[in-house]
């Protein structure tokens, strides 16, 4: 059905959920597979691991960022399994939303594979959702994963 699948990651436990099943599809269809991580160009103006927080310059912010989309990759593939290589891409950009779309552009997908945080009710209407930017302003499928 599909050939190439487009799939953001972010490590977290949705996220992870959703890469079974996106591995039964790559396997099902032999349909090739990008991950992608977006993370935001400008650095916060305190990063703060303690309760003393530092200031960062934007290159060691970069470096930040590119570390912790590789290991989110490394743990991604791990979940993906063996039988699927995975081709990833990092992607700098301030909206999370046009992140993905640009990269589902830029690897060619013919699909965009998405995991559902499930918000119902009024946190869902309040708080919005990633996925329904991504579906309003898609051209090409999402598949929403639930």
């Amino acid at each position: 059905m599909f050939k190439h699948l487009l799939v953001p990651v972010d490590g977290s436990d949705v996220s992870k959920k959703g890469l079974k099943k996106v591995a039964q599809l790559a396997n099902a269809d032999n349909a090739a597979v990008t991950l992608v991580y977006v993370s935001d160009p400008m650095p916060p103006t305190v990063y703060s691991d303690s309760t003393m927080g530092y200031g960062i310059s934007q290159k060691d912010h970069k470096k930040a960022c590119e570390a912790y989309a590789q290991d989110v990759f490394k743990k991604a593939a791990t979940t993906l399994g063996a039988g699927i290589k995975a081709k990833t891409l990092h992607i700098s950009n301030s909206n999370l939303s046009e992140g993905i779309l640009d990269a589902a552009k830029k690897a060619k997908a013919d699909v965009i594979v998405m995991a559902s945080h499930k918000l119902t009710g009024i946190k869902g209407m309040l708080l919005g959702s990633e996925t329904h930017e991504v579906i309003v302003h898609a051209t090409l499928p999402v598949l929403v994963l639930a």
